[in-house]
């Protein structure tokens, strides 16, 4: 039996106990599929937990649902990163959904999901999904005014995804979503990583004129408070009152109409951290 232990900061780790671990190299970062004691199987990218079969519907459903319920009807939605497929599979419940596009940088995370990740990646090779394997800033250059919804689904600021987290970035996204689009990222947490979340809240709040964020509670991220921004150049994204009927549709284990109806509740310490 060994362990595996993700350092969240110098002074505070989060460890698994582990049956057996699979490594492989991407040109990109190394990816590691480790199946624990607790969390099932889960994956790492560079030593971060980027998912785990228990708790990953948590993280999923609060990156897609929100966005999508708040966009009035979502038929083209693309997703940047999220190579293991689960945000893929919570946009499919939508039934406006006509078409889905995956970018990925790196197609190894895409394969090493299919064979160790099933349940995770099931809705890969749905007839509406489309892969690219491509850099997502290139990506959203070559497409403008297209997309209903836009998922940043990227791992943290580091390395080849640094550059998603910036507002130059976030035009291009911008760019491509068509009127009445809507954007959501994942934005760290406000706990352990504050000046990344701030940072990234900043960036966005540059271009969208709608900004807003909310939080979800995920066991295995740095310190289990995890944070979502959504933003819209034309839509009033704080009016959850609408379309909450589609919310009870959903089959989800987290997101639910009441977490929906308010969805941009925060603790007063994370309102402080935003309006520094």
């Amino acid at each position: 039996m060994i362990w595996f232990t993700e350092h969240w900061t110098e002074n505070v780790g989060f460890s698994v106990k582990v049956n057996w671990a699979k490594r492989v190299k991407s040109p990109y970062q190394e990816i590691v599929i480790l199946d624990t004691v607790e969390f099932g199987k889960m994956l790492v990218l560079d030593g971060l937990v980027q998912t785990t079969e228990r708790d990953e519907f948590i993280y999923h459903e609060m990156l897609a649902h929100p966005p999508m319920v708040l966009h009035k009807n979502p038929e083209r939605v693309l997703v940047i990163g999220g190579g293991d497929g689960g945000t893929v599979r919570e946009i499919l419940q939508h039934p406006s959904v006509k078409e889905v596009h995956l970018c990925e940088i790196d197609e190894m995370v895409i394969q090493v999901s299919r064979e160790y990740l099933p349940s995770i990646s099931s809705q890969l090779d749905n007839p509406k999904v489309k892969i690219f394997i491509q850099d997502g800033s290139k990506f959203l250059e070559e497409r403008q005014n297209y997309y209903d919804v836009i998922i940043m689904d990227s791992s943290d600021p580091v390395g080849a995804s640094q550059v998603l987290f910036s507002s130059e970035f976030y035009t291009k996204v911008k760019n491509s979503l068509r009127e009445g689009g809507i954007m959501v990222a994942q934005t760290e947490s406000p706990i352990l990583q504050e000046e990344y979340f701030k940072n990234a809240y900043r960036e966005i709040s540059k271009v969208f004129k709608n900004v807003g964020v909310y939080l979800a509670y995920i066991p295995t991220y740095p310190s289990g408070m995890w944070s979502f921004t959504v933003a819209s150049n034309d839509v009033n994204i704080r009016d959850t009152g609408k379309n909450v009927g589609r919310v009870k549709e959903l089959k989800t284990k987290y997101f639910c109409d009441s977490i929906y109806n308010c969805l941009f509740a925060l603790p007063k310490f994370v309102q402080q951290i935003l309006n520094k």
